[in-house]
């Protein structure tokens, strides 16, 4: 399958000239004057707002016009994740897309196609001369991944319409009708500099290649998380040796699983044997627990040019003890449903020389108000005791179910008579910005779909070329039985 092959091929084309432009989150700039731009010379009401978010209105088709407005909703910006190692600035660089088979890929860095597929569908119904619909109003919200502070920031009168259809979901086959809430929760240890006393051999821990993968739709999949991997090895070593922290980085985004771990460390030259030693142990035991998930994995041990400082001990100790007990991963499943009710995921660790700190990001994620404020609180408590600095953010909202969607019972039989099989309706553990706008548009009816993805918030994500034609042609022929006014 070769790129001219891909279809539809006008969903392919406004997905290439997205993945043209950067688009880091808090960093949409060119991306929204590249919707405003494109919106305008379409001749479409098209503007944004103070926040940053854009609408574009295109008015029905003719015979369309006492049909309901519909919304479509996706966001701007996407994660960036690339391979260690690679050159590649996400403020600049343009992503580079290849077929492998039927997935679409990107060159050692996450794809874009959460949600750049979205934004690609909105473009092709808005620059189309020949599909059918009522009015629609197309909507590209900035800043999702990092705090869904575009659909926080939207202003009521924003959005006329009250049927929203999401495309911002990884599953074809599978509507989506609520979603969990969320919180991020930060911890900062201070620390100083001590200095490293005489015979400490210095090395360095690397845990890399691992799945990783969004930290609230994947962290049911028995994935390992590298933070809690290096801590859970930096604990057992503290029990046995006179173990000094140098310098840590592990993790990346909040919403992401962690892939990669490095620390560097010292212990006594007497127990340089011992360690090394221990290390492949534990790379042993940790395969086998993870056999199934984590065949990629990698574990490196290396020698360091000495080093004459290291972070405070009781600082260490205190930090160390703190990583190995914070819960990370499921809490709890829902009672009447098979779905993740409660997680955490201790997202990343880093040490700040320019700040003397520590400072650990974290996210929190319940379809459940109190059980996320308790998830939340569990992961402060660990490291209030370990005397870090602990702040839990405001948080979003989840999104409740409507059993009696007028939108969903359309979106579902339109499936059924395009593929003759009952789609699959859930809900999601990961955060949507449904969640928000049924605060901020009581009433709203909503449902939420896409094209299948794997990977996301990855270098692995890779979009399946095949279901983005399906999930089209289910997108028409809501669009086409939209419910008249009235």
């Amino acid at each position: 399958m070769n790129n001219k092959s891909l279809q539809p091929e006008s969903v392919f084309r406004c997905f290439a000239q997205v993945n043209q432009i950067p688009r880091p989150s808090k960093q949409e700039e060119k991306m929204i004057d590249f919707l405003l731009d494109f919106g305008r010379k379409l001749g479409l009401d098209t503007r944004r707002d103070e926040t940053g978010n854009v609408i574009i209105r295109k008015p029905a088709t003719p015979g369309m016009e006492n049909r309901q407005t519909i919304v479509l909703q996706s966001h701007m910006d996407m994660v960036c994740e690339k391979n260690r190692g690679l050159d590649f600035d996400f403020t600049k660089d343009a992503i580079q897309t290849y077929i492998d088979g039927e997935w679409m890929k990107a060159k050692g860095t996450t794809l874009g196609a959460d949600d750049g597929i979205g934004i690609a569908m909105e473009m092709a119904l808005l620059e189309a001369t020949d599909i059918v619909h009522g009015p629609l109003e197309c909507i590209f919200t900035r800043d999702e991944e990092t705090g869904l502070t575009g659909a926080e920031g939207m202003k009521s009168d924003f959005i006329s319409g009250r049927l929203l259809i999401n495309l911002d979901s990884e599953d074809e086959g599978q509507i989506f009708v609520s979603c969990a809430g969320g919180c991020r929760t930060f911890a900062q240890f201070n620390y100083t500099d001590e200095a490293l006393p005489a015979g400490f051999f210095t090395f360095s821990l690397a845990i890399k290649g691992l799945t990783g993968g969004h930290s609230g739709d994947d962290i049911d999949k028995k994935r390992a998380n590298a933070n809690k991997l290096l801590a859970r090895f930096l604990y057992l070593s503290q029990q046995k040796y006179d173990l000094r922290l140098i310098d840590i980085q592990a993790g990346g985004l909040h919403n992401a699983i962690p892939r990669e771990a490095w620390c560097l460390c010292a212990v006594p030259m007497k127990d340089k044997e011992n360690i090394t030693v221990d290390w492949n142990l534990y790379q042993a035991d940790v395969a086998e627990e993870y056999s199934v998930t984590e065949k990629t994995m990698e574990f490196a041990l290396q020698s360091e040019e000495l080093a004459t400082n290291a972070v405070n001990k009781d600082c260490t100790q205190r930090l160390i003890k703190a990583l190995q007990a914070v819960d990370n991963g499921v809490f709890a499943i829902c009672q009447d449903l098979d779905l993740v009710e409660t997680s955490s995921n201790l997202a990343s660790i880093h040490k700040v020389p320019e700040t003397k700190t520590i400072d650990i990001n974290s996210s929190q994620r319940s379809s459940i108000y109190s059980a996320r404020v308790n998830m939340a609180n569990t992961f402060a408590a660990v490291f209030e005791l370990a005397g870090a600095k602990v702040d839990i953010g405001e948080g979003y909202p989840g999104w409740k179910m409507n059993p009696n969607s007028e939108l969903l019972n359309i979106t579902v039989e339109q499936y059924k008579r395009l593929f003759g099989k009952e789609p699959i309706v859930r809900g999601i553990h990961a955060g949507l910005e449904c969640g928000l706008f049924s605060e901020k548009f009581p009433g709203m009816d909503m449902v939420s779909f896409g094209p299948t993805l794997r990977g996301v918030h990855s270098p692995d994500e890779k979009l399946l070329i095949p279901t983005v034609q399906m999930v089209w042609d289910h997108l028409l022929a809501i669009l086409k039985e939209a419910p008249k006014k009235g």
